[in-house]
């Protein structure tokens, strides 16, 4: 593989299990763009936590929370990515349209009653 931009590349070992057993070391490949000196081990860590902490408040927790994303039953891998597609379309629909409707539960009732405002929606971004 070519990174022609990687600058750093981080390793961070945790573990995985109990105080007990402590289980296998883990490790975990981040690459930056960021000359290694750019920050502190301890910086580092923390853009890694952010970066996840990030995703996991943006992104997973509103589709798992607000559309059961979780429990999804399909096993069919087109019909899954086709449906991840779709809510975070939906989720960048509504970023863009929060002042409208505060919550995303408000939104998304709002699409499902009526669909003329969910095309609408999708028009004015193409």
């Amino acid at each position: 593989m070519n990174f022609p931009y990687a600058r750093t590349l981080v390793v961070i070992e945790s573990y995985r299990g109990t105080k007990v057993h402590m289980g296998e070391p883990v490790r975990r490949y981040y690459l930056s763009s960021l000359p290694r000196d750019q920050r502190t081990p301890s910086q580092w860590m923390e853009a890694v936590r952010g970066h996840w902490g990030g995703v996991e408040n943006r992104n997973h927790w509103r589709k798992d929370a607000c559309w059961f994303e979780d429990k999804t039953r399909s096993r069919n891998a087109n019909i899954v990515g086709a449906l991840i597609l779709l809510r975070n379309a939906v989720l960048r629909i509504y970023d863009e349209e929060r002042e409208t409707h505060p919550t995303l539960p408000g939104f998304t009732e709002a699409m499902a009653a009526d669909t003329t405002y969910a095309l609408r929606s999708i028009r004015r971004r193409l």
